[in-house]
């Protein structure tokens, strides 16, 4: 009985023994089924990230194209009005007819029209304030009228009065029927000497000259 016993015994424990390697398999299939699909997943994830970029710099590849796109048609625009006004002022000057203003008039300037929404602008432009222009056109107004071919016996010629009236090609040649080159002259002038419109404004009215 006792050579039964441990026949059964150790029949018993090689069957246990086989459950336990068996269980052991088991799991290590299953984690590394789990190993497997965490890989799968981390995989899916990096794709979908790296499309996600590609998506993101196709679009701002894009941006980018149009925004240059934009400047460049903007720039040959501006070109091209250039072009169109220096045939102009050419044409002009040839004829000897007044030259016209190619500028931008700003919205603070438009109650004015003429040579004297041009002499705004170009004020605005040599950094003036706006306050300014009053003093300016009632100094040019006493002086010319605004007038770009008003003429002094004297020799004093155009808006500011210029004297003589050559000096005004310091600026440009177009000085006899440009507006705009005698009132940047003339800007010049009022800066370098009394800083500011109102200051030769203030010295015309003891004065009478500036």
């Amino acid at each position: 009985m006792s050579v039964g016993l441990l026949v059964v015994g150790a029949a018993g424990g090689i069957y246990l023994g086989q459950g336990g390697q068996d269980e052991q398999g088991g799991q290590v299939r299953v984690q590394a089924e789990a190993d497997d699909m965490q890989l799968l997943k981390a995989g899916q994830n990096a794709h979908v990230a790296a499309r996600a970029w590609q998506r993101q710099a196709e679009g701002d590849a894009a941006a980018r194209a149009a925004a240059e796109a934009k400047t460049a048609a903007s720039r040959a625009h501006a070109l091209e009005k250039a072009v169109k006004a220096k045939k102009a002022a050419d044409k002009a000057k040839a004829s000897g007819a007044t030259v016209p203003y190619a500028g931008r008039i700003p919205t603070s300037c438009k109650e004015y029209t003429g040579n004297r929404a041009t002499g705004c602008a170009l004020m605005l432009d040599a950094g003036f304030g706006i306050a300014e222009f009053p003093c300016l056109n009632s100094l040019w107004n006493k002086e010319s009228g605004w007038n770009h071919r008003a003429a002094n016996p004297s020799g004093a010629y155009g808006i500011p009065q210029a004297f003589p009236g050559s000096k005004m090609s310091s600026v440009a040649d177009d000085w006899k029927n440009n507006p705009a080159t005698q009132i940047k002259w003339g800007l010049g002038y009022v800066q370098g000497r009394y800083k500011t419109p109102c200051g030769a404004w203030s010295h015309f009215q003891s004065a009478h000259s500036y």
